[in-house]
């Protein structure tokens, strides 16, 4: 494997497990359980997990009125963009 299909590969299971870590906190918060920490949610986001934070925002309804979060999405959607601009290129 290249450095890139490494990337492409890390790139897209990051994103699925930010995906998965919102809709863990969404049940969690619906049930009043301990959660995953703001933080920690912000920093996967913009650490390359732009994506998977977007659909998990969106698609479990979660974190979507804070604009901190709508922020971090964003940047770590270009990260994303940037990562698979390089990725193609």
């Amino acid at each position: 494997m290249t450095g890139k299909q490494i990337i492409s590969m890390t790139l897209m299971v990051w994103n699925l497990v930010v995906f998965v870590t919102y809709g863990i906190d969404k049940k969690k918060a619906e049930h009043q359980a301990y959660r995953i920490s703001e933080k920690t949610l912000l920093g996967m986001s913009i650490l390359g997990g732009g994506l998977g934070a977007w659909a998990g925002g969106t698609r479990f309804r979660h974190k979507t009125k804070k604009w901190y979060f709508r922020l971090a999405w964003l940047l770590g959607l270009i990260i994303d963009g940037v990562l698979i601009y390089w990725i193609g290129r």
